[in-house]
């Protein structure tokens, strides 16, 4: 393999991960684990509005699934990063390991400094962008 397709390669590994990562966060955590009312409860309990949980319930499901399939995957990565720093504000008070209680703020550290490198690196192997971009970019032919 030369150099520029394990690029390709370890983009998509982080791509998907991250992805899947935001979809298990909203769907399975915030959705049926704690329930939507449950987190905008959480939410009012950090002293932000209720409905910002939904809202981050959106854009962390729509991202995720956008992410896994490589479709605006720059903007995307750019789009959750609020998400994450918002996240990293309401665990900063809890220490370092996000195991122990109320979770930690290394982890969602780590996801901006992910989020940073898959909006640096772009889409990666597999992405739908490029083939839908390419099927828009063909030239039209002309009617005989």
């Amino acid at each position: 393999m030369n150099n520029e397709r394990n690029v390709a390669y370890a983009t998509v590994l982080l791509r998907i991960s991250l992805g899947v990562m935001f979809l298990a966060h909203s769907v399975l955590l915030k959705y049926f684990t704690f329930t939507l009312a449950g987190s905008a409860g959480f939410f009012e309990s950090l002293g932000l509005p209720g409905f910002l949980a939904y809202v981050v319930f959106w854009m962390e499901a729509i991202g995720g699934l956008l992410l896994v399939l490589g479709i605006g995957t720059r903007w995307v990565a750019a789009a959750l990063i609020p998400v994450l720093v918002g996240a990293l504000w309401a665990h900063a008070g809890n220490g370092w390991v996000f195991s122990g209680t109320n979770g930690g703020w290394e982890y969602p550290l780590y996801l901006v400094v992910l989020s940073v490198a898959q909006f640096l690196l772009g889409d990666g192997a597999f992405a739908l962008s490029a083939k839908l971009g390419a099927r828009f970019r063909q030239p039209r032919q002309a009617l005989a």
